[in-house]
């Protein structure tokens, strides 16, 4: 067995591994759009804002201490205590669901029946508020995420690997935990929304909201729901980002990540933002490995883009999404 052959099978599990971060990411944005039609460019922030409420729990970190000691002149940064794992995400969870409601009673609530760009653009406004409010609350420098998560090379796939092939592949242990929680993840809201009343409910205001009004079902409580459950899954997704490259500034940016998932899975489908993540994680890894040499490196910032964009050309649904159909 050669050597390039051997190395790309480790490019292609780490691109697997890759792919299930970019998919924790793009669920989020399925969850909103599917049940309300909204696509949400804030849910990369959410992501962010989400884990530095985790770490500012954890560490038991004072809220708006900046704005507190500027304006008393006070010096204060921490209460002195630390929040066990388990406890913070409990409460970091009850953050995302306040502001779930918050964004629906103060903003959505009232764009009701708005064109899709408006509400579009709402997002957008959220990002940057978002984005501006986490600073002020806690503070703007890198932060260390650690909740017990195992990291670093996992032993027994090295030791087996090179038993097999006289070469370990490193795959990282976080990445391994990663993979199992997104299948977790994926599997509980597809029974959520197969199965249950709320779900079932989500569905109906997702295909037609003033039908879903005449039969008793309330357009608020399903909002914030799913607003609430997006909240869960940008938290799940800040955790695994977090823990791998620190809780900074620049983790909003994943949401870019999550666009090109989203066009070849489709905006409507769990099991497509999988799908998308994967395909797009193994094929930008494999594609640096084999073509970037050619091209002079970095083909990762674009193959993305690019494989998506011929998506739209051929297939602009998705390979989930549902037919687009005009009516005319």
């Amino acid at each position: 067995m050669s050597d390039t052959f051997i190395y790309a099978i480790e490019v292609f599990i780490n691109g697997l591994m890759a792919g299930v971060l970019y998919a924790l990411v793009a669920l989020g944005f399925v969850l909103i759009f599917k049940a309300s039609g909204i696509f949400n460019y804030a849910q990369g922030v959410m992501a962010l804002f989400a884990a530095l409420t985790l770490v500012g729990i954890m560490d038991g970190q004072v809220p708006f201490s900046h704005l507190i000691n500027a304006i008393f002149g006070t010096d204060v940064h921490h209460f002195g205590w630390h929040v066990p794992a388990f406890a913070s995400i409990l409460l970091a969870m009850a953050v995302m669901v306040g502001l779930a409601w918050m964004v629906q009673h103060f903003i959505f609530r009232h764009l009701v029946g708005q064109e899709p760009i408006i509400l579009f653009m709402a997002t957008i406004g959220l990002a940057y508020f978002m984005e501006g409010f986490g600073d002020l609350m806690w503070g703007a420098d890198i932060k260390k995420l650690d909740i017990g998560l195992p990291q670093g090379l996992n032993t027994w796939i090295d030791d087996t690997t090179y038993q097999a092939f006289g070469y370990g592949f490193f795959i990282d242990n976080l990445d391994i935990v990663a993979a199992i929680v997104a299948a977790l993840l994926v599997t509980v809201l597809v029974i959520f929304s197969q199965y249950t009343k709320q779900g079932r409910a989500m569905r109906a205001v997702a295909d037609d909201h003033q039908a879903a009004l005449s039969v008793g079902v309330s357009l608020n409580f399903i909002w914030v729901m799913v607003w609430s459950v997006a909240g869960f899954v940008a938290l799940v997704a800040g955790i695994m980002w977090g823990a791998k490259s620190g809780v900074q500034f620049s983790l909003s940016l994943i949401a870019l990540k999550a666009l090109p998932v989203l066009m070849l899975g489709g905006f409507t489908s769990i099991p497509g933002a999988i799908v998308g993540g994967l395909i797009i994680g193994v094929g930008e890894k494999l594609f640096e490995f084999f073509v970037g040499p050619m091209l002079g490196g970095a083909t990762e910032n674009w193959f993305a883009y690019v494989l998506a964009l011929i998506f739209l050309v051929f297939r602009p649904q998705g390979l989930f999404g549902e037919k687009i159909i005009e009516r005319v």
